[in-house]
């Protein structure tokens, strides 16, 4: 079975690497900005048009408020980017928001970060592939008519690519993201070159439909809504900011330094590209609607469920560069993708912060575990799948899951924001040195403003996005955080229940006595090592036990054991109904009941094979009795096993292969030197 999975594991993610290699896997920043920043840069695709699409239910002339809209959002960016370079230099140890939240807040409200941060990140990768997936169907009509199948293919390459490693996956994921961010650069330049110095008139392609307003003559509380939730739906271009702080650990030294300058960077360029294409999209009169079969209509006539409606950026790229020219091909394929890679954000956050939970008990350890190629391998897996089920669900509707979208990332936020002003506050009171303390000062006014911005907006996208589906969201993220609570207080009572006593127990108590059980189905070599084996345990008792199935063949059984004159008893156990397992196990039981102080050991003669069909054939009994007597209190199992021959070849193949670990083995990786998480998070430094 191992060589049978080894072959297109080697083939699909790599030869393993060796944990002191860990080091190798860092970043450098020009790598980290298009890994851990491709979900806001590429947001730039879809968050102008969910602006339009908002302003639409009150016609084209609302379009006017979208560069206020726009405005407010590069607010609101650079406020959320200013606060998490603070975080990012105050905990660097990779644990985001979680860890602000945790060691400020307390362990409630690290989890309800944690909760929203999973959901968001799950989010994120159904709603890039989605559109991802939309943006490639404008072009290939296959993609479009089987969308959904599409999109769960493309998670399943993307998976496959974090699975060859961070620095493999960023190394493929660089090129596109930065393709597409300088195309994106080169339509703004172009187009405002060609509107302000050449004045000429550009066009998009739906600059002569007309819009059906659904509510007309919108003013007052409902405009000020409207104007709400189109901000909030702006405020997708937000999204990723947050993996930054979580994926320090990630970054070249110096960490922190790295780390922040990359949010500035991707700050600067996501707000510049989101600008842009808002201002060429009103320059070139785009049009966009909610239900634009219905609402969008050309000479006054619908057009139609025919009708594909373009994202904005298609449409602005063929305003700029001319429909079908060079230069709008290479955007929209670079648009598609980078798309596609945007959900990497999410594969390198989700991941860690699993690792973090699965660390301090909240999430099952087997997340805290490295794979082959020294990535969180079941933290990827597990994000893999939960993506794949919403986009089967939603049918890889990017505007249906959009509307899911933000709320988590809102959440951490502002939880984290606060949590940092009660750092700096806590700080501040012990420190003493004036420059420092202006310093902290000016950090505290930052990250309080960036807390008060943040769940202003948290307020409003409750409100306004709350029946459109965000409840969903919030139902995902209850669903974490009972789970995570649930989990947390198993590994607690397990803890407790192990726990080594100061004084004597039970446990270090030497038994009364020892009887030994040697399991025999028929007098074979492997028969003969395990009694071999159980006469030199010098157990108090030792005795033979075989299962009587069929009369003919235990008869042959005990003749042949008299004959051989094996100087163990043999005890028959009768079996009507040709059980095995059950008359063992009930036999153990009733030796127990006799003298609880014994310990009674099960010795159990096993064949060891070689190639992956033979374990199909082979101690199928052995494995389900193992499994009923590990459920018996004072019973200890041992296997002796026989070589046969065929398990030279799986030696062999051990030869060959022992210069990479065996898969299956746990693999943490190291630990690098440096300022340690704090603890308090629960439990003293986040161990078993």
């Amino acid at each position: 079975m191992s060589k049978l999975t080894d072959v297109p594991k080697r083939i699909l993610i790599g030869r393993a690497l060796r944990s002191d290699r860990l080091g190798e896997t860092l970043l450098p920043k020009r790598i980290a900005l298009p890994v851990f920043a491709s979900d806001p840069l590429s947001s730039v695709a879809y968050a102008p048009g969910e602006v339009l699409l908002v302003l639409s239910i009150a016609g084209a002339s609302a379009y006017t408020f979208s560069p206020w809209i726009a405005a407010a959002v590069v607010i609101l960016m650079f406020t959320v980017v200013a606060s998490y370079r603070q975080n990012v230099h105050a905990y660097p140890s990779g644990g985001g928001d979680y860890e602000v939240a945790n060691t400020n807040l307390g362990p409630k409200a690290g989890l309800t970060v944690a909760s929203a941060l999973l959901v968001d990140y799950v989010l994120t990768v159904a709603v890039s592939i989605s559109s991802g997936v939309e943006n490639l169907g404008s072009a290939v009509h296959f993609v479009i008519e089987h969308k959904v199948l599409c999109a769960i293919g493309i998670i399943v390459l993307l998976t496959l690519m974090n699975l060859r490693g961070v620095k493999e996956s960023g190394k493929l994921f660089a090129i596109p993201t930065y393709v597409f961010v300088t195309g994106v650069f080169v339509m703004i330049a172009w187009g405002a070159f060609k509107g302000v110095v050449l004045d000429r008139t550009m066009q998009a392609p739906t600059a002569d439909f007309t819009i059906r307003p659904e509510h007309e003559g919108i003013a007052g509380f409902a405009l000020v809504f409207l104007l709400l939730r189109a901000f909030s739906s702006g405020c997708a271009a937000l999204t990723g900011v947050e993996a930054i702080s979580n994926g320090v650990p990630a970054f070249r030294k110096p960490k922190s330094r790295n780390a922040a300058t990359t949010l500035l960077l991707m700050g600067a360029l996501a707000v510049t590209m989101f600008c842009g294409i808002i201002g060429l999209a009103m320059a070139t009169h785009v049009k966009m609607a909610e239900k634009p079969a219905h609402d969008l209509l050309h000479d006054g006539v619908p057009v139609g469920p025919e009708y594909v409606q373009d994202p904005v950026i298609s449409q602005v790229a063929a305003a700029v560069f001319g429909d079908g020219t060079f230069f709008f091909v290479v955007l929209a394929a670079a648009t598609a993708l980078v798309l596609f890679l945007a959900a990497n954000t999410a594969y390198n956050g989700f991941p860690l912060l699993g690792s973090i939970l699965a660390q301090d008990r909240y999430l099952p350890r087997q997340l805290h575990t490295r794979g082959d190629r020294l990535a969180f391998s079941n933290g990827i897996v597990l994000l893999a799948g939960a993506a794949i089920l919403l986009v089967w669900i939603y049918d890889a509707d990017s505007t249906k899951l959009i509307q899911l979208y933000i709320v988590g990332v809102f959440v951490s936020f502002t939880l984290s924001q606060t949590g940092m002003v009660r750092h700096w506050n806590r700080l501040l009171r012990t420190q003493q040195d004036p420059a420092k303390r202006r310093r902290m000062i000016r950090s505290r006014a930052i990250n309080a403003f960036g807390a008060f911005f943040t769940g202003l907006v948290l307020i409003v996208v409750l409100v306004t996005k709350f029946t459109h589906g965000a409840w969903v969201a919030l139902l995902g993220m209850a669903i974490f955080f009972v789970t995570m609570t649930a989990i947390r207080k198993h590994y607690d009572r397990v803890a407790r229940e192990l726990a080594a006593p100061e004084g004597p127990s039970d446990d270090s108590i030497r038994p009364a006595r020892v009887h030994s059980i040697v399991l025999v189905s028929k007098i074979h070599r492997p028969t003969l090592r395990a009694v071999a084996y159980a006469k030199l345990m010098r157990s108090d008792k030792l005795e033979a036990l075989s299962i009587n199935v069929d009369p003919t063949e235990t008869k042959a059984l005990t003749e042949e054991w008299e004959r051989r004159g094996i100087n163990v008893p043999l005890k028959v156990l009768d079996s009507p109904y040709r059980e095995i397992t059950r008359p063992v196990v009930d036999y153990v039981k009733s030796l127990r009941r006799e003298s609880p102080r014994d310990v009674v050991s099960v010795i159990i003669p096993e064949y060891v094979v070689g190639r992956w069909f033979e374990h199909l054939l082979h101690n199928q009994s052995a494995l389900r009795l193992k499994g009923r007597l590990l459920f018996t209190p004072g019973v200890m199992v041992t296997s002796v096993p026989y070589q046969l021959r065929s398990s030279e070849v799986a030696k062999e193949r051990a030869k060959k292969n022992q210069d990479w670990n065996a898969p299956g083995s746990v693999r943490r990786g190291l630990v690098e030197t440096g300022p340690q998480r704090p603890s308090g998070r629960g439990e003293p430094n986040g161990k078993e």
